[in-house]
């Protein structure tokens, strides 16, 4: 009876560990199976980055552009809010506004009430243009005068490239950007041109790089915002800014602007 029942634990003892040994087996093979899934997975992954990386290389070039191209949009707006503030709240009529930059404060006329910039004017941020946009890689300036005007936005004058104190806009302009950011712009505002670059070209106009400001503190100081001989309609050779209160020209071919209405006249 006691050989009987050690033969029948010893049984016992072999399916135990034969079920051990199976179980070990079996996870073994579960283990390895989910080590074969990740690498799976890593790989598809891994080849997704890579494929990604190659074919959207310009997409992400043209992400960035749109990124740096929104940012040189929405500046010009928010000035525009300062003018209108000053119009509306201030009673500051457009011929008087000043633009000058912070470090010319002490010429703005009336204790700095006519100037756009100035913490008792308008109070607008001053802001360079970003390096990022500019063709030079360093920051670029701001420009706001009303020597120009756009054909079809606001009233024309009488006779084209002649614009008038009462037809000429005030613009802003930042000359020299980058020809991705100018493309940019002019694609994601569905303005194109058979000209260089499918970028518009201005031939008449002079674009100023100058702001309209009170030089010396006083009215005398104050320049005329339409400069006799130097103004133009900007509509583009082909008639692509038609129009168009903003967007992106070239001049001389290969120069890239970008033009922003920020009162219409």
């Amino acid at each position: 009876m006691f050989i009987e029942s050690k033969k029948v634990e010893r049984e016992m003892r072999s399916l135990v560990n034969e079920n051990e040994q199976h179980a070990r087996k079996s996870e073994s093979g579960n283990v390895l199976f989910l080590i074969l899934i990740a690498v799976a997975l890593f790989a598809a992954l891994s080849y997704a980055v890579t494929q990604s990386s190659r074919s959207g290389g310009g997409d992400a070039s043209s992400e960035t552009n749109l990124v740096n191209s929104s940012s040189i949009t929405q500046y010009p707006a928010s000035v525009r809010t300062s003018i209108i503030r000053m119009q509306v709240s201030n009673g500051v009529d457009v011929t008087d506004m000043e633009f000058n930059i912070p470090s010319d404060f002490g010429n703005c006329s009336d204790s700095g009430a006519n100037c756009v910039f100035h913490p008792s004017g308008g109070g607008a941020t001053y802001m360079p243009g970003p390096a990022e946009v500019m063709d030079s890689g360093s920051q670029g300036r701001w420009y706001f005068n009303a020597e120009n005007e756009i054909e079809n936005v606001g009233v024309d004058s009488a006779t084209e490239d002649s614009p008038t104190t009462s037809s000429a806009e005030v613009i802003a302009f930042l000359p020299d950007i980058k020809k991705g950011i100018c493309k940019k712009i002019n694609d994601e505002l569905g303005i194109t041109s058979a000209s260089v670059d499918d970028i518009p070209i201005e031939s008449g106009v002079n674009v100023q790089t100058t702001n309209h400001e009170n030089a010396d503190g006083s009215s005398s100081g104050l320049p005329n915002y339409v400069a006799s001989g130097t103004t133009a309609t900007i509509n583009g050779t082909g008639g692509e800014l038609v129009g168009q209160a903003f967007g992106c020209f070239q001049q001389p071919a290969g120069t890239f602007h970008y033009y922003h209405v920020l009162i219409e006249q």
